[in-house]
């Protein structure tokens, strides 16, 4: 797999954006030094011990298994004044500025936690609005490829407060996923912002 290129363009507070997929929405891009190491542990600490964390259940071929992963979800107009998200969804916009109004949070407890290579449903964002992470936690790697048979893969890193946006566009062209690791590592929490459609929940 090819590494994310590197051309480093300055954000807001200095830190750089690398560029991973390029199309005319914005792409996919990270930054990986989003958040100061004390403000992204303060937020993982708020957010792992806050969060009524839930398991999901899906079906699978001719079974009912478990979703690897913690999950919660809120909308912005009801996020719980206890949380850091409003905080966090304030810094978030100041990168990759959206009317964002759903939040949504996984917590990979170990490598065994994972998501598959997936795009997200269309019928569940706004067209031309972005989805954006702030990866928090152990480093997990997200892997990105191109759909439709294309060879284009890319490998990323997404350590303690980086930042991730993919745009719209590139649900369309691109997979993302988190894999399955051996190595030994701790929790890691993504929370997510979006922007549904008015009918749908966070």
């Amino acid at each position: 797999m090819k590494p994310p290129r590197a051309p480093a363009p300055a954000d807001l507070f200095g830190a750089a954006c690398v560029q991973i997929v390029d199309d005319a929405e914005g792409g996919i891009r990270c930054w990986p030094s989003f958040a100061a190491p004390d403000e992204a542990d303060a937020w993982f600490e708020a957010l792992v011990s806050g969060v009524p964390w839930t398991t999901h259940r899906r079906q699978m071929y001719d079974r009912m298994v478990d979703v690897p992963r913690l999950l919660a979800s809120w909308r912005i107009d009801a996020l719980p004044p206890e949380l850091p998200l409003a905080d966090m969804l304030e810094r978030v916009r100041t990168h990759v500025p959206a009317p964002y109004n759903a939040v949504g949070l996984n917590l990979y407890r170990d490598g065994r936690d994972s998501v598959a290579m997936h795009n997200d449903k269309l019928h569940t964002i706004v067209p031309g609005y972005p989805i954006t992470l702030v990866s928090l936690g152990d480093p997990r790697r997200m892997l990105v490829r191109a759909r439709g048979g294309a060879r284009e893969r890319h490998a990323i890193d997404l350590v303690h407060g980086s930042l991730l946006s993919m745009s719209h566009a590139s649900q369309l062209t691109h997979e993302h996923g988190i894999p399955k690791t051996a190595r030994a590592v701790g929790p890691r929490m993504s929370v997510v912002f979006r922007v549904r459609p008015q009918t749908q929940a966070g």
